[in-house]
């Protein structure tokens, strides 16, 4: 499997920020996303960083592709058995879904549950890795902030729709949207209005965007309880949450 970094953290986005989880950061990814807060992951890397110990600084870099059993070894030596999670991110897991196959059922046996974080976009990929899935985290992309690696602008949302209906084979779904100065009400309430269509009790989590790259701006309180309040007319799990990971000085 390609890979970027193998570390310990906490979660530091949606509903279990705070969650004590093992991050497997996959190398390469088909969108670019102008607010993306790792863009040495858009390609695949070359080498790959595992953090020696929980809690620490020190780390090893070992040659990609990264094998199972290497994985597996770091998982062990982060103690991954303690963590509530193994976070599967990016990148893009679902580019390498085979890998995803191989190596989330063998995390899983430790302990963790899988939490995969992906862009929503590869159905057919999701479709072969779901019941290795414990929590799928897919974000709505909107064509406000993102375009496709060849630089086709969305829409994205009758793909995520298809994704969505996937996802709900896992036990847990949780959908996010990231919202910056540029997002607009209509790309917002097409959004709302396809998850409401596949399941209205689904966690859906406003993000305000952390500024980096080509996103200067948060947008405003104000405006983000607007939004709040008009999703919810749709959906029954709405809530506001920031990235943690900037309070810490990672990402």
């Amino acid at each position: 499997m390609n890979l970027v970094e193998i570390f310990s953290s906490v979660q530091g986005e949606g509903p279990y920020v705070g969650a004590a989880t093992l991050f497997v950061r996959v190398g390469g990814c088909d969108l670019r996303c102008a607010w993306c807060d790792s863009p040495h992951t858009w390609l695949p890397a070359r080498e790959c960083r595992i953090q020696e110990a929980r809690g620490s600084e020190a780390s090893r870099v070992v040659e990609n592709p990264v094998s199972l059993e290497t994985a597996l070894e770091a998982a062990r030596a982060l103690d991954g058995a303690a963590h509530r999670f193994v976070s599967l991110t990016g990148g893009e897991p679902l580019l390498q879904p085979e890998a995803v196959s191989a190596l989330a059922p063998a995390l899983r046996a430790l302990g963790p549950r899988i939490h995969l974080e992906t862009h929503g976009l590869a159905a057919d990929a999701l479709d072969g890795v779901v019941e290795h899935v414990d929590v799928v985290s897919m974000d709505w992309k909107l064509a406000s902030d993102v375009r496709r690696e060849s630089g086709e602008p969305g829409p994205f949302h009758e793909i995520h729709q298809d994704f969505l209906r996937v996802a709900l084979r896992a036990p847990e779904v949780v959908v996010k949207l990231v919202v910056t100065p540029a997002t607009g009400d209509e790309e917002l309430e097409e959004a709302w209005s396809r998850i409401a269509a596949v399941d209205s009790a689904l966690p859906v989590i406003l993000q305000p965007v952390t500024p980096f790259a080509r996103v200067r701006e948060r947008p405003a309180a104000a405006r983000l309880l607007e939004l709040a309040a008009r999703a919810s007319r749709m959906l029954d799990d709405v809530r506001v949450i920031p990235q943690m990971h900037p309070l810490l000085g990672v990402r």
